[in-house]
């Protein structure tokens, strides 16, 4: 009998629901609108899972959860969201909340974690064995795979769209949204800093000739860039909404190369970058893919 995993993908904007197998078949989905108030949310989660559970038991939940938030299994605080900008969500435990109605294995990574074991398993992370795989959309992170793992065994878990990027405030005066950090990438360079910095509703909205788009691949090349000098990854996967905009990839690539400057000299940044970064094999569903292998691994660990 195929046993059926629950994966969830907690994202700012919506909580994607879905119940696979192990071979990344997915069998039902429900798209769920996240709410200010986190038990409403995970209550209308709950109800998606508990219709099939009644019927045909699950075998374990898979959570790729957005952060910051505690995924080490051994910590008092495990499954705790923190400091986010999310309104509503601090120090709310969807683990805990989950587990009050399924007496089942429950793993959990950080939302990009998942996207890259979605990733390595299924996607276009599947030749290499390390690799960055980054959303750029409501917010942006990175999950590293190295040598066929998330990485782990870390203090808490990468934050990377947190991290400080070359700022030009004469040609870009607009100081950044991060509530914490203002001009970092993800204040600079996320879809809702996008839509602030020229007043529009959403960022697809905006030409692929105009202006923002030559300043957002050079933020985002920076940031890639950073991440081969300190990570040096096989590979790098870029998706997320603002990513949905194919136009932006051969900016990306061309102005990475250009940061770099011939510093490494490897064929697949000075010959082959079209298929160094690249976008998601899975396209929107690395996240909800990887929250299956998630639970599966959730399953597997406790079995041993």
């Amino acid at each position: 009998m195929t046993r059926l995993y629950a994966g969830i993908e907690g994202g700012g904007t919506k909580f994607v629901c879905a119940i696979g197998d192990a071979s990344g078949k997915i069998y039902d989905r429900i798209s769920i609108p996240t709410e200010d108030d986190p038990h409403k949310t995970l209550k209308n989660v709950i109800d998606f899972f508990q219709k099939t559970h009644l019927k045909t038991p699950l075998t374990a939940i898979g959570l790729g959860m957005f952060g910051p938030i505690d995924i080490n299994t051994n910590s008092p605080d495990f499954g705790v969201i923190s400091s986010t900008p999310k309104a509503g969500w601090n120090h709310f435990n969807p683990v805990k909340e989950l587990r009050k109605t399924f007496n089942l294995p429950i793993g959990l990574e950080l939302d990009v974690g998942a996207s890259a074991l979605g990733e390595y398993k299924w996607g276009n992370g599947k030749d290499v064995n390390s690799f960055v795989y980054w959303t750029i959309g409501t917010g942006i992170g990175a999950g590293v795979i190295l040598s066929g793992k998330i990485m782990s065994d870390i203090l808490l878990h990468p934050e990377m769209g947190h991290t400080y990027i070359n700022h030009d405030k004469v040609k870009d005066p607009f100081p950044g949204i991060c509530p914490y950090h203002g001009d970092c990438f993800e204040g600079l360079a996320s879809g809702p800093a996008i839509e602030k910095r020229w007043g529009i509703k959403k960022a697809t909205e905006l030409p692929p000739d105009h202006k923002a788009w030559d300043l957002e691949a050079e933020y985002i090349a920076y940031a890639m860039a950073n991440c081969i000098l300190t990570i040096s990854p096989q590979k790098i996967i870029i998706g997320g909404g603002v990513m949905q905009l194919q136009h932006l990839f051969p900016k990306i690539r061309k102005r990475t190369v250009e940061l770099l400057n011939g510093y490494l000299q490897h064929p697949m940044i000075l010959e082959d970058i079209d298929n160094y970064i690249v976008p998601p094999g899975l396209g929107n569903d690395s996240g909800i893919c990887g929250a299956i292998a998630i639970a599966e691994e959730a399953f597997l660990t406790e079995k041993k």
